[in-house]
């Protein structure tokens, strides 16, 4: 089996190169934001970091294909790198720290492209995790100065923490009771969103996440660093991985239970 080494090296590259650049324009007054057709906004740093990452891969990796939020796809090939340049794009343009580039790779197998490599960097909240399969999953500050991640043991529904992005999306899916079921009978709730309770799935501090709505590259990097941490990512239809057009996130042990709960529609 390969062994990615060498593309989570890059991955990091391409993450530091991006974090110097939305960092720069960061709570900028000068700042331009746009509204895109399906009314979501995007902000020059978002356009400037994914053609930024681009250019690094083209130059790095000529043969691999290209995905992103903001240029599409670019290329062909079994090796896709996936990206999203500003994951909370809304905290970004409000001056929220909670926001992170995303990277993937991304190779071809059965049942769709399944990420491979994943690095989470949120330079405004001074963290950064990543992951590559095989080798497990991590936090800190570099490759040579990190923590092993680990999922929580919690067994039990009452005792988990949940966290979820926002209500909108479920009452759209006619799912929002059972939604409200849920936060009932955990221990607790926090609607933190985007991509920070899958990596405080992967840290331990938060046992089940889900999100109703969601493109490839909001999830592929969150996908693989939660599962080399133990933990388990599908769709809400127990779909593994980040092709289902939303998410489900849990320590393993809690996964079946989650999904019976957001499955439901009444």
């Amino acid at each position: 089996m390969p062994d990615y080494l060498d593309d989570l090296r890059l991955a990091h590259v391409l993450a530091d190169a991006a974090d110097a650049a939305t960092m720069d324009r960061f709570k900028a007054l000068d700042l331009k934001v746009e509204t895109k057709p399906d009314m979501t906004p995007v902000s020059e740093a978002d356009k400037a970091a994914e053609e930024l990452i681009r250019g690094q891969l083209q130059r790095a990796r000529p043969r691999d294909a290209v995905l992103g939020e903001e240029y599409g796809i670019e290329g062909t090939g079994p090796r896709r790198w996936v990206i999203d340049p500003i994951d909370g794009t809304k905290n970004y343009v409000r001056g929220v720290p909670v926001w992170a580039t995303l990277i993937s790779l991304t190779e071809a197998a059965e049942g769709g492209y399944q990420p491979v490599v994943g690095v989470v960097s949120a330079p405004a909240l001074g963290r950064r995790w990543w992951a590559a399969k095989g080798h497990g999953a991590f936090t800190g500050r570099s490759l040579s100065s990190a923590s092993r991640l680990r999922v929580s043991k919690v067994s039990r529904l009452a005792d988990a923490s949940f966290a979820y992005s926002s209500l909108g999306g479920w009452e759209e899916r006619g799912q929002l009771n059972a939604f409200l079921d849920l936060t009932r009978d955990v221990w607790r709730t926090r609607a933190y969103g985007d991509f920070w309770p899958y990596m405080m799935v992967a840290e331990g501090s938060v046992d089940i996440c889900a999100e109703p709505e969601l493109s490839l590259w909001d999830m592929a990097a969150n996908a693989i660093v939660v599962t080399e941490a133990g933990g388990t990512f599908t769709g809400l239809d127990g779909r593994p991985g980040p092709h289902s057009g939303n998410a489900a996130a849990s320590n393993g042990l809690l996964h079946d239970e989650l999904l019976s709960y957001l499955s439901q529609r009444y």
